[in-house]
């Protein structure tokens, strides 16, 4: 399925999901740019032009593997990640690797440990995902590393069309949409996460597609 052949229900739901993640956070100035590993390397693009731009000094890329991203990034998601910000001019001096995380909180946790047995203590660190994993990165950090005092989120900046369009799969994307709308509140319960509000338009969409099918990132 591509986007362009989605029922315009459908379409308008995944839009409601996408909207809904995205924290819509105006880049500032923070301490560390921490990029959380996935499937997309997207986000070590983004880390870089950050970085290049001045919003932070400090770059740690965080992420073992998932089955998921075992094939893509064989040495591990972190280390592709570093490889790629220093294809883009990143120096070797602003970049940090967390090696082991396998979970968002895992991310978080690992990160701020590696920091800190460097002697760092950020007061504000800037979030580099996959636009539509903002939002729970964003409650997870909150929770799990109460002493920062400043957290921003950061993605690249694509449509919808256009990020379908970079991974190839739609049916994943909306997958993975509807997997982190279910996590929003399920981490949330499980003390994983601080709870996010969720409008009822947000729910409905998440309804309408696993009844579509789509549920295959679902806990």
């Amino acid at each position: 399925m591509t986007a362009m052949g989605w029922p315009t229900s459908i379409r308008a739901a995944v839009r409601v999901l996408w909207d809904y993640h995205d924290l819509h956070h105006t880049p500032e100035p923070t301490d560390v740019g921490v990029g959380l590993g996935s499937h997309d390397l997207g986000v070590a693009t983004c880390a870089a032009q950050l970085h290049l731009g001045g919003t932070f000094p400090l770059i740690v890329f965080t992420g073992a593997n998932a089955p998921t991203t075992i094939e893509r990034f064989p040495r591990g998601e972190a280390v592709h990640y570093r490889e790629h910000a220093l294809s883009l001019g990143v120096s070797e001096r602003a970049l940090l690797v967390e090696p082991n995380a396998r979970n968002t909180g895992e991310n978080i946790t690992f990160t701020r440990d590696l920091l800190r047995s460097s002697g760092i203590e950020p007061q504000s660190v800037t979030l580099v995902s996959r636009p539509y994993q903002q939002r729970r990165a964003y409650a997870t950090c909150r929770k799990l590393w109460p002493e920062v005092e400043t957290v921003r989120c950061a993605s690249l900046a694509l449509t919808l069309d256009d990020y379908i369009a970079g991974i190839g799969d739609a049916e994943r994307v909306v997958n993975m949409l509807v997997g982190d709308t279910q996590r929003i509140k399920l981490y949330a319960d499980k003390g994983f996460a601080i709870p996010q509000p969720m409008p009822d338009e947000v729910c409905d969409a998440f309804h309408q597609l696993t009844a579509a099918g789509f549920t295959s990132r679902l806990v």
